[in-house]
C-alpha cells in the first residue's frame, strides 16, 4: 500500500501543474497582419476624421517591419460605419525579414501604442487578426455588458465606464475598450399627431417622407449593360442643410395638396448613442480588452469575472462573445471529458484484465506523463491550449498502450507460476528495449515542432513540446511505477481472488518460469547460509562482549580504618617474644617439601640472581 500512496503524491504535481499553467483555447500567432481601429470624437465630421487618421499614418508609416498597409476613414474595423470612426490594416514583412525578437507583432503592435501615446484626439486599439476565421476580427476578449434591469441608458453607460476604469487597473489587462458612446449630437423628432389627423394622413406617412428625403431610401432596381443597379432617392444636400430645409419639403395631404414637413414636426437638438445593439434579449454595450505581455487569454477572463464580480452593482450582468465565449465554455467541459475518457478506459481495461484492482495500475501511471508534459510547457512558457491538449490525447493512449503492455506481460509470467517480484522484474526486462526504441523514435521526431519558427509556430511548439516533455518524463518514470503497483494491485486482486497458476502455452515464458525460479532457490539458499552465518558472528560477539564485560569493575574510593584496637597486641606477647622473621630462613617458614622443591629449582633457574652473584 505504501507504493499506492507514493504513486498519489507523486500525482499531486501533476495537478498542481494543471492548475497553475496558463490557459487559452488557440495561441496568438504572428500572421504578418495586425489592424489598428481608430475612434474619435463623437459627431467629428468624416474630414475631422481623416486628418486624425493621417496624423497616425505619418507616425506608424516608417516603421522598419511593415512592408504596406491601407487606411480606411469612416469605417471602424469594431464600431463599424461612421464618421468619427477609422482603421488601418497593416502588413509586415516575412519572416524571414523579421527574426528579431523586437520584429514580432507584439512588439510591432507595442510600437504603434508608443508612437501614438500622445494623441488626444482619438482613441487607438491595435490587434492581431484571430486564428479561427468567422470568430471576431482579433485576438481581444469579445465581452457584452448587459442591463438586465432594462434602466436609463446614461447610468448604463456611466456604469459600464465604471467596470471599465476598474479592469484596466487588473495588471492582467494590457488595454480595455468600448467604441459606444452617448455623445453623438442628435435631432429628436416630434410629430404632432393631432395635425396629421386633420390634415388626412398618418405619422407613419411624415416620418417616410422626411426619411427618405434626408437620409436616402431604397426604391428599385435597373439594369443597364449587364448590370443591375440600385435606385435610391435622397434631396440634393443643398436642400438639407439645416432645420429650415424642412419648409421646403413637402407632404401630400389627403385632399391632394402638398403641406410643409415643418406643420407637422418639431426638432429639438439632443445627445445620445450612435446605434443600440441587444445581446441575449437585453440592451449591451460591447466591449473589447487585450491581454497583458506574460498573460493569456486564460488569465484575462479570469480578471474578468473577478472585476465583474466586485464592481458591478445588481442589475447588470457580462457574457463573452465570439472564441472568448468558446474558450470560457471548453475551461468547464476539460475536466468532464478527462474524467468520462478514465472512467471508459478502467471499464475497458476491467473487462480485459477481469479485474476492478488491476486497471488502476495502468490508471494510476498515466498521470506522470501528463505531470511531464505541463512540466516542459511550464518551462517553455507555453499555454494550456487546444494544441497542448490534442498533444495529451496522443500521449495517454501511447502511454497507456506502454503500462498495458508491462501489466500484460507481468500478469502472463505470474500466472504461469512466477512470484510478484520476479514477474513484474521480468516484465520490466522483456519491454525495455522495446519502450526506449518506441520514445525515442517519438521524441526525435517531434523535435522539429519544439522549435518551429513562422507562422504557426507558437500552435506547433505547444503541441511538439506537450508531447515530447510527456514521452520523456512518463516513459523514464513509468519503468518503475507500473511493475511497483502491478505488484501492490495483483496482491490485492489475490487477497480477494486466490490466483490459480497453469503452466503457460509459450515456451518461453516457461523458460523464464524455470529460470527465475531456480535463481529465487538459489538466491533463498545464499540468503539462508548468509543469515545463518550472521547469527553465528552476532554469539561470538555476544560471548565475547559479556566476557569482556565480566572483568570489569566499578571503582569504589576505599579508605581503611585508621584506629588500631587497644588489645590489638598482648601486653605478655610482647613483653615474652623476642624473635624477628628477618632472622629466620625461609625454610623454616615454608615447611612444605613439594614447595621447597619448585622455590630451589626457581632460584637456580633465575638469571638475574645469577648475574648478581657474578658480579658481586
Amino acid at each position: 500500500m505504501a507504493d499506492v500512496v507514493d504513486a498519489g503524491l507523486l500525482d499531486c504535481p501533476a495537478v498542481f501543474l494543471m492548475k497553475t499553467t496558463k490557459t487559452s483555447l488557440v495561441p496568438d500567432e504572428d500572421q504578418g497582419v495586425l489592424f489598428v481601429n481608430v475612434t474619435t470624437a463623437a459627431g467629428n465630421s468624416l474630414a475631422t476624421t481623416n486628418d486624425v487618421m493621417t496624423n497616425i499614418e505619418n507616425r506608424i508609416k516608417d516603421l522598419p517591419q511593415i512592408k504596406e498597409y491601407n487606411k480606411v476613414s469612416g469605417y471602424g474595423l469594431i464600431s463599424g460605419q461612421g464618421n468619427s470612426f477609422g482603421m488601418f490594416i497593416i502588413k509586415l514583412k516575412p519572416w524571414d525579414e523579421r527574426t528579431d525578437k523586437e520584429d514580432h507583432v507584439q512588439s510591432v503592435i507595442n510600437q504603434v501604442y508608443g508612437r501614438t501615446a500622445d494623441i488626444k484626439d482619438a482613441t487607438i486599439f491595435a490587434m492581431s487578426p484571430g486564428m479561427i476565421p468567422g470568430y471576431g476580427m482579433g485576438n481581444a476578449l469579445e465581452i457584452y455588458m448587459q442591463d438586465k434591469k432594462g434602466g436609463d441608458l446614461t447610468d448604463f453607460f456611466n456604469t459600464t465606464q465604471q467596470y471599465l476604469g476598474a479592469l484596466r487597473e487588473r495588471p492582467e489587462i494590457a488595454a480595455a475598450y468600448s467604441t459606444f458612446s452617448i455623445n453623438y449630437p442628435q435631432w429628436e423628432v416630434t410629430v404632432d399627431a393631432a395635425k396629421c389627423k386633420r390634415a388626412g394622413i398618418t405619422p407613419d406617412a411624415v416620418l417616410s417622407t422626411l426619411s427618405g428625403y434626408y437620409g436616402g431610401q431604397y426604391v428599385s432596381n435597373f439594369n443597364r449593360f449587364s448590370k443591375v443597379y440600385k435606385v435610391t432617392i435622397q434631396a440634393s444636400p443643398n436642400y438639407r442643410l439645416d432645420e429650415s430645409s424642412l419648409d421646403n419639403t413637402f407632404v401630400r395631404m389627403a385632399n391632394g395638396e402638398m403641406a410643409p414637413l415643418s406643420q407637422f414636426v418639431n426638432l429639438t437638438k439632443v445627445y445620445g448613442a450612435e446605434s443600440l445593439s441587444r445581446f441575449n434579449m437585453y440592451n449591451s454595450i460591447g466591449v473589447n480588452a487585450m491581454p497583458a505581455p506574460g498573460y493569456s487569454s486564460g488569465d484575462a477572463i479570469n480578471a474578468v469575472k473577478e472585476v465583474a464580480a466586485t464592481s458591478l452593482p445588481r442589475g447588470y450582468g457580462y457574457d463573452f462573445a465570439g472564441i472568448t465565449h468558446e474558450e470560457n465554455q471548453e475551461s468547464n467541459t476539460t475536466a468532464v471529458i478527462f474524467v468520462i475518457c478514465i472512467l471508459m478506459i478502467y471499464l475497458i481495461l476491467s473487462a480485459l484484465y477481469e479485474s476492478f484492482l488491476i486497471p488502476f495500475a495502468v490508471i494510476l501511471s498515466v498521470p506522470f506523463g501528463l505531470m511531464g508534459s505541463f512540466l516542459f510547457a511550464k518551462i517553455m512558457g507555453l499555454e494550456n491550449n487546444i494544441y497542448l491538449q490534442t498533444g495529451l490525447i496522443m500521449l495517454i493512449g501511447l502511454l497507456s498502450k506502454t503500462a498495458i503492455l508491462l501489466t500484460e506481460y507481468a500478469a502472463e509470467r505470474r500466472a504461469a507460476g512466477m512470484s510478484l517480484t520476479s514477474a513484474a522484474l521480468s516484465a520490466a526486462k522483456v519491454r525495455l528495449r522495446p519502450i526506449l526504441m518506441t520514445a525515442l523514435t517519438m521524441i526525435f521526431g517531434l523535435l522539429p515542432l519544439v522549435v518551429a519558427t513562422g507562422v504557426g509556430a507558437n500552435g506547433n511548439s505547444s503541441l511538439g513540446t506537450g508531447a515530447v516533455g510527456g514521452m520523456l518524463i512518463g516513459t523514464l518514470t513509468l519503468l518503475f511505477v507500473v511493475p511497483s503497483l502491478f505488484i501492490v494491485f495483483q496482491y490485492l486482486q489475490e487477497k480477494v481472488r486466490p490466483i490459480q497458476f497453469e503452466p503457460a502455452r509459450d515456451w518461453q515464458i516457461q523458460e523464464e518460469v524455470v529460470k527465475v525460479t531456480a535463481e529465487r532457490n538459489e538466491y533463498l539458499e545464499s540468503k539462508k547460509k548468509r543469515n545463518q552465518s550472521d547469527e553465528n558472528n552476532i554469539i561470538l560477539l555476544s560471548v565475547a562482549t559479556l566476557s569482556l564485560l565480566s572483568g570489569c569493575g566499578i571503582y569504589k574510593s576505599y579508605k581503611p580504618e585508621t584506629s588500631v584496637p587497644d588489645n590489638l597486641f598482648r601486653e605478655e606477647a610482647m613483653a615474652t617474644d623476642t624473635t624477628s622473621i628477618g632472622n629466620l630462613d625461609w625454610r623454616e617458614l615454608f615447611t612444605d617439601p613439594q614447595l621447597q622443591a619448585l622455590i630451589d629449582k626457581g632460584l637456580e633457574n633465575n638469571t638475574d640472581i645469577r648475574t648478581a652473584h657474578l658480579r658481586v
